[in-house]
């Protein structure tokens, strides 16, 4: 075969067999194909797209392109599940759901993703707990699994070679926000985590990568679909991402924010029902609870019992993290030298407000990436987000901004007061669980 043609072909909107797909992923994987002819077919996807038995021959080729983890006989009794987010700000479901799962009876071998633009990445926040290693062997991997659960890692190099070339290259080249590209990126690393069930969070909102519902709703279809075909059982849920997911956004804030959760010491209503929503499903998809009623019950009993944060602890203490971080958090997390309160331009009601300037907002203090090399201030973001619906003034701020210095203080606080939109009335939002979206017979 010739890469060229290939790429001709799906230029030109043809549909590509098997065997070309595979060939190029070979190619992707090995090498063989350089950087402009992988880029060239990113392009040709990205503005032709690909049919549903394409994206299934992707996702399977990039699966196989790697290590596909075999638990048999290095794991205890218990289904392999798996949650994996479209991104937001705010978003710390992970750090609670993978232990919470754990405590249920599943096994969770998340591999989880750094930030990306304007939201946050698990492993940001994880790389804020002194000591925990985000890029454990696969040794590591299973025995943290074996004894807490779970373990929330990175991408390693045994997992989906294929895709952490095609990502890569995709990120330079404008060719990220393709829907069969996505879909293929995020099933080939859960393929390859062994999986027996998936549930999908799909934002979308001002803070979402799918601000538009309909493009959201696409992604979703296309997920689920594939994941089907490709025997990975998946069910996506539509969530809403237009203010803030809790209360914080930052990374050792975020971490600080799941551990009151874990320990009940503070459980914000949106962040819980989002985490019972995901987590009711995964544990129907693995077989634990009939139905998704006696799931809550389940999920909430192990929060009450503290075995959820039990399990956190263990995971954080078993790839190198402090062993009483749960017991004292403020000890281990970095803080930020400047804390501040970030006033309205005048007393009001919050109606909506601009999500992805509030995640750029955190980006610029120093919480995020302008490009990939930049390191990352742990330590800085905004705590006690105010919510819609909310009155706000000179006793309730926006946010308490953590930064670096009194100037990038007062930079955060004038980006805060434009991406908030007050009003005089009280208002609401709706449940943050928009649609649930499944293959038939789930």
């Amino acid at each position: 075969m010739l890469v060229q043609e290939i790429i001709r072909r799906k230029r030109d909107g043809a549909a590509l067999s098997d065997a070309e797909i595979a060939f190029l992923v070979r190619g992707i994987t090995d090498g063989s194909i350089g950087d402009g002819q992988v880029a060239a077919f990113a392009m040709a996807v990205f503005f032709r797209g690909m049919t549903m038995d394409e994206r299934v021959a992707l996702t399977r080729a990039m699966t196989a392109s790697g290590t596909v983890l075999d638990w048999s006989g290095h794991r205890p009794s218990g289904p392999l599940l798996d949650k994996h987010s479209t991104g937001g700000v705010g978003d710390k479901v992970s750090l609670v759901l993978a232990p919470l799962v754990a405590a249920c009876g599943g096994l969770v071998p998340m591999i989880s993703g750094r930030g990306l633009g304007h939201t946050g990445g698990t492993l940001d926040k994880l790389d804020s707990i002194p000591g925990y290693d985000t890029a454990p062997d696969m040794a590591a991997f299973r025995r943290t699994v074996e004894l807490a659960g779970c373990a929330i890692i990175g991408q390693t190099a045994e997992l989906a070679p294929a895709d952490r070339r095609l990502y890569a290259i995709r990120d330079v080249t404008a060719t990220v926000e393709s829907i069969p590209l996505i879909t293929a990126s995020i099933l080939s690393k859960k393929a390859a985590a062994g999986l027996a069930g998936l549930i999908m969070d799909v934002k979308t909102g001002s803070g979402a990568f799918a601000r538009d519902e309909a493009v959201a709703v696409e992604l979703a279809e296309s997920i689920v679909a594939v994941a089907e075909d490709a025997g990975l059982p998946c069910v996506a849920l539509l969530t809403s991402m237009n203010q803030v997911l809790g209360r914080s956004a930052g990374n050792a804030l975020e971490v600080g924010e799941a551990i009151a959760y874990l320990t009940g010491a503070a459980r914000d209503p949106r962040l819980h029902e989002v985490v019972m929503a995901l987590g009711a499903e995964l544990l129907v998809l693995g077989g634990l609870d009939p139905e998704p009623g006696a799931a809550r019950g389940r999920l909430e009993a192990a929060l009450d019992s503290g075995a959820a944060a039990e399990r956190f602890a263990r995971m954080v203490a078993a790839l190198g993290g402090p062993s009483d971080l749960i017991e004292d958090p403020g000890r281990h997390l970095p803080a930020a030298a400047v804390v501040r309160p970030a006033l309205p331009k005048a007393p009001g009601v919050i109606a909506a407000m601009d999500l992805r300037q509030i995640g750029l907002a955190v980006v610029e203090l120093g919480g995020g990436r302008r490009d990939a090399e930049d390191r990352i201030d742990h330590g800085v973001g905004l705590s006690e987000v105010a919510g819609i619906g909310e009155a706000v003034g000179p006793e309730r701020p926006l946010a308490l901004v953590h930064a670096r210095s009194p100037a990038a203080a007062e930079a955060a606080e004038r980006a805060l007061r434009d991406a908030f939109d007050l009003g005089e009335a009280a208002t609401h939002e709706t449940s943050p669980i928009i649609r649930r979206l499944a293959g038939p017979g789930r």
